[in-house]
């Protein structure tokens, strides 16, 4: 990690952890990037997610935000895609 740099872990759920297979993943962006950018990699790496864009919404450390909260070194990401059920 560079100084520039910081390292999060990335919460998965729902479509996201069935895509992915696994219920948490280990990225690195640069400083501040915002939130957003967690989903843009996640459907540059798998286009089939685009369809569910415009409906996630994101949590940094247990809170709701903006797609244009910036992340910090250690946060914990969680996309939130629509869920059904009862």
């Amino acid at each position: 990690m560079t100084a520039d740099s910081i390292h999060i872990t990335v919460k998965l759920f729902a479509i996201y952890q069935e895509t992915y297979g696994v219920s948490e993943l280990h990225w690195e962006f640069p400083a501040n990037t915002p939130v957003s950018h967690v989903l843009q990699r996640a459907i540059a790496e798998y286009p089939k997610l685009e369809k569910w864009q415009s409906i996630t919404r994101f949590g940094i450390n247990l809170q709701f935000v903006d797609g244009e909260t910036p992340m910090h070194n250690g946060d914990e990401v969680v996309l939130i895609p629509p869920v059904s059920g009862g």
